[in-house]
Order: C-alpha cells, then sequence, then structure tokens
C-alpha cells in the first residue's frame, strides 16, 4: 500500500549508509559507458558527458522530489542536442558546446516554469499508446545512432560526422573488428547475468573488450578519438561571449537557436523523468512529488550547463538498479555522482582505451531494454485506436527533421483527443417516444457537448410537428456552448414549425449555461 508520508530529511540522507554508499558506486560504473556514450551521439567530447553525469547525480540528490532516483545524461536527450552542436561547430570552433550548454540553461527554466505549473499532472492524461509510441522511437533513434560506428554510412552518421567525430568512424577491415567485439560484448551482456548479478554485466563487457583490445593491439576506434576526458574538478564554464572565443553572445538571436531545442529537452527530459518516478514508486512502495522533481531537474540542469556538462533527465535502468541494489536514500545518488568522479579521475588512462564497439554493444542494450517489446508483441491484441496513437507518435518523431520527441507525444496525444471524443460522441442516445397524436416526447441521455452534437441532432425528427413536443434532459449533461446551440437549434426548428416546445429535467450546470448562452425562450421544468 502506497503512502504520502515523507520521511525526516536525516532519514533521506542516512536511513542505510552501507548500502546506500555500495549501491552509489555499482550504479556510477554502469553511468560511465552511457556518458561517454551520450556524448558521442551529441557530438561533444566525453568530458562533457561525464561531467553532466557527475553534477547532474549531486545536484539532484539535495534538490530531487524522488529519493534514491538516478539523474545523468541521457541518449533521449543527447539524441535532440546533435543538430544544434552540428550547426553551433558549422559556425566556428567551440561554438557546438558553447550553444549546447545555453541551451542546457534555458532547458532548466523551461523544467522549474514547468514544475510551478504543475506539468506533472497533465501527465495523466497521456495514454499509454504515446508513451509507446515515445519509447519505440527514442529506441530506435538510440539503435541508429550506433550504425556509423557500425560503418554503415546512412543520413544520421553523416550528421554525426558533420558534429566533428568523423575520425571515430571505423573503416575498411576495421568494420569486421568492431562487429566481431559487438557481438561478443551482447553475448556478454545477455549471458552473464544468468550466471551472476553481482557485478554489472555492461561493466564486464567493457572490460572484456577492453582488454582484447588492447592486448591484440587491435587499430580500431577508442574513447580517446572521441575527444578530451576530464582532468580535474568541472569548472564555472559560462557559455555566454563572443564568437572569436568560442563562446555565443548573449542576445535574442542565440535564444532563437537555442529555443526549440531547449523546449525540445525539457519536455522529453521530464516525460522520461515521471515514468522513471512512477517505476520507482511502484519499487519502493511509496509516492514522490512529481513537480518538486520537475523543479529539481531544472535546477541540476542549469548547474551542470553552467559547469560544462550536458543537460540530462532521469535514467531509468540506473534508477532501478540503484533500487535493486537497496539504494533508498538521497545518499545513493550522491554516492553515484561522487564515485562517478573519483573514478572518471582515477581511472582516466584506462577509460580512454575503452574500444568504441564496446559502447556499441552498450547501446544496442540499451535500446532492445527501452523499446516497448511487450506492446509490440501483443499489438493484435491492443485496441486499433491505442496502435494508431502509437504509431503517429512514432512516425512523427522519426520523420521530422531533427527527429523531435516533443512533437510526436504532442501530436501522438492531439491523435489521442480526437478518437476519444469520437468514442465519447456516440455514448448520446435520443429516444422517441409518442404520447399521442398531438404530442411526441424526446428522452436523451448522455453527454452533449461539441462531439455528440451532430449524433443529438440525428435523433430528432425536424419534419414532424405536432401540437407539443417534450425534451427531456433529465439523464443528459450539457458541457458547452455548442451543446447548448444544439438544443437551441431543435427548439427552434421545432418551434418555427408551429410546435410547443418544453424542456425539462435540465440539471442545475445545465439549466444555468443553457440560460446564459441559449438564444430561444422555452419553459424549463
Amino acid at each position: 500500500m502506497q503512502t504520502n508520508h515523507q520521511p525526516r530529511l536525516i532519514d533521506q540522507w542516512w536511513g542505510n549508509p552501507r548500502r546506500d554508499l555500495l549501491s552509489g558506486l555499482v550504479v556510477a560504473f554502469a553511468m560511465i559507458p552511457e556518458a561517454i556514450a551520450f556524448s558521442g551521439i551529441a557530438g561533444v567530447d566525453p568530458q562533457v558527458g561525464l561531467f553532466g553525469a557527475f553534477i547532474l547525480s549531486i545536484s539532484i540528490a539535495f534538490f530531487g522530489g524522488r529519493i534514491a532516483m538516478i539523474t545523468s545524461a541521457t541518449g533521449s536527450t543527447a539524441l535532440l542536442m546533435t543538430d544544434l552542436v552540428a550547426r553551433g561547430n558549422a559556425q566556428g570552433p567551440g561554438l557546438g558546446l558553447s550553444y549546447l550548454l545555453a541551451a542546457g540553461i534555458l532547458t532548466g527554466v523551461f523544467q522549474i516554469l514547468w514544475g510551478y505549473l504543475r506539468l506533472a499532472y497533465q501527465m495523466r492524461f497521456v495514454p499509454a499508446g504515446v508513451l509507446s509510441g515515445f519509447v519505440n522511437a527514442l529506441a530506435l533513434l538510440i539503435f541508429q545512432a550506433q550504425l556509423p560506428q557500425l560503418g554503415m554510412n546512412i543520413h544520421y552518421g553523416e550528421k554525426i560526422s558533420k558534429a566533428g567525430v568523423q575520425e571515430v568512424l571505423p573503416h575498411g577491415g576495421q568494420v569486421f573488428i568492431v562487429w566481431i567485439l559487438v557481438l561478443i560484448g551482447l553475448l556478454i551482456i545477455y549471458g552473464l547475468p544468468k550466471l551472476t548479478k553481482l557485478i554489472p554485466s555492461q561493466l564486464v563487457a567493457i572490460t572484456v573488450l577492453t582488454i582484447i583490445s588492447v592486448g591484440l593491439n587491435l587499430d580500431i576506434p577508442t574513447v580517446k578519438d572521441l575527444g578530451n576526458l576530464p582532468t580535474g574538478l568541472p569548472t564555472l564554464n559560462l557559455p555566454f561571449g563572443s564568437f572569436e572565443n568560442g563562446k555565443v553572445p548573449f542576445s535574442l538571436s542565440t535564444f532563437g537557436i537555442v529555443l526549440p531545442t531547449a523546449l525540445a529537452i525539457s519536455l522529453v527530459g521530464l516525460i522520461e523523468t515521471f515514468l522513471t518516478q512512477n517505476i520507482l514508486d511502484d519499487i519502493t512502495d511509496s509516492n514522490s512529488n512529481k513537480n518538486l522533481e520537475a523543479r529539481g531537474q531544472g535546477i541540476a540542469n542549469i548547474i551542470s550547463s553552467l559547469f560544462g556538462g550536458m543537460a540530462g533527465c532521469a535514467l531509468v535502468g540506473q534508477s532501478v538498479m540503484n533500487a535493486e541494489n537497496g539504494g533508498r536514500t538521497r545518499l545513493s545518488t550522491f554516492s553515484s555522482g561522487l564515485s562517478l568522479l573519483v573514478m572518471i579521475l582515477l581511472f582516466r588512462e584506462n577509460l580512454q582505451q575503452i574500444p568504441m564497439a564496446a559502447l556499441v554493444a552498450v547501446m544496442i542494450t540499451i535500446a532492445i531494454s527501452t523499446a516497448d517489446t511487450n506492446g509490440l508483441k501483443n499489438i493484435s491484441k491492443i485496441p486499433r485506436s491505442d496502435t494508431a496513437v502509437m504509431l503517429m507518435t512514432f512516425s512523427v518523431t522519426m520523420l521530422t527533421t531533427p527527429h523531435n520527441l516533443a512533437l510526436g507525444v504532442l501530436s501522438g496525444v492531439a491523435l489521442a483527443g480526437i478518437l476519444f471524443s469520437r468514442k465519447v460522441a456516440k455514448v448520446i442516445g435520443v429516444e422517441k417516444i409518442t404520447v399521442s397524436q398531438d404530442e411526441i416526447r424526446y428522452e436523451v441521455s448522455g453527454q452533449l457537448f461539441f462531439v455528440s452534437q451532430v449524433y443529438f441532432l440525428q435523433g430528432f425528427d425536424i419534419y414532424n410537428h405536432p401540437a407539443k413536443v417534450v425534451i427531456d434532459m433529465s439523464k443528459a449533461h450539457i458541457w458547452d456552448q455548442s451543446g447548448v446551440g444544439a438544443l437551441d437549434k431543435i427548439i427552434r426548428k421545432l418551434s418555427t414549425k408551429g410546435s410547443t416546445v418544453e424542456v425539462i429535467g435540465l440539471n442545475e450546470e445545465s439549466l444555468d449555461l443553457f440560460d446564459r448562452l441559449g438564444g430561444q425562450e422555452s419553459s424549463h421544468a
């Protein structure tokens, strides 16, 4: 049974220190490869993703609304950054990163605003079909982003090249070696958990593939080819200044450039965060404040961007891992970020030797786990309307350029609203009862509003005009001006042909609305 009870502040931090510290350490190992890989997707140096992962985890430990949830750089947000970074790099050296950091700051501002506007409450109206389409599109985009590293030259790979990482793509005989290593990595990631779950299988796969690559002196792309890894603590790195210094001006022009990306990241990031929050609420049998979490995510993204890290959101896999390993307080989240930084600084040389093939294997498994595989397996059993909504969300996301997850979600919600309205419209009924030769009674049941007015009007015989017509609305409710207009139209058409029309049974709200908006004087009982 869920509870709204919030633990005391000291219990939010020190309720379970030993397990929280150990869980945070394990989670940190799993965060490293993803942070590096997501940096590659966005087209920036690995240190941008690693700094983002560290700062976001530390910040959200203090400001988050869901205790023990892990926030870091993610694939969903990184995918939205690619084109902005590429556009900036095309203008000049370093401008891609500056635009990204500026967008991250604006993202945080938006998320704080969404928190105060209680956007989380609106998530209750997002149907399952939209969420399914969202995660399926996200999964395909993550997988698609790995194809250049597998030697497949597709349009997305060309965009990655423009972001400045063309040199890390395999070519010639390297492609075959990379494929072999990726297959080995996938076998380890999926096979090891059947033997033991004490050590994250992704970490083992990365370690084994790195040993193979270094031991055999393989000539293949590595993390070092992506760019710089951190050599110290992050420092304040404002993105605003002159183009000559690799900065962007603090101006309306810059605002216009980063606005679409920031808005998309703020919405997509919160959608994924709220989904993760629901999962953790179920696992821990507790409730958490989503609007507080939205504000916390915004604060964390602003801090991360000010110190040279990329924006992000909650991580589903790592958050579940933290909970399953016993992480229950803010200390586990704080420990994951701090452990991540320590490992980065102590094992920098080792991280640089990780082959990109290892990260590709990790990202492929993330793509597979992200997809709604259960929904796809049971698609024949799912209502057609839900399938249509899922396909709409998926298609709009994949067909827009750049791929826009936020627009896909909005399109899915819009279609779901239209389909729902059509279903609701048909629940109104009009029954005709002939009382006598001079009197007809119409009994209306259901909801009368802008969509159902068509079916309402079709229920009346406006060509038959007895002396008296009674419209019984005791089982109906009028919701809007369209509903009032429909009833008023029936009264007017029947009255002008000589019938005396009496409307009875209107409830108080419907009667008040009709009296204010209706144009036909009639008796109400």
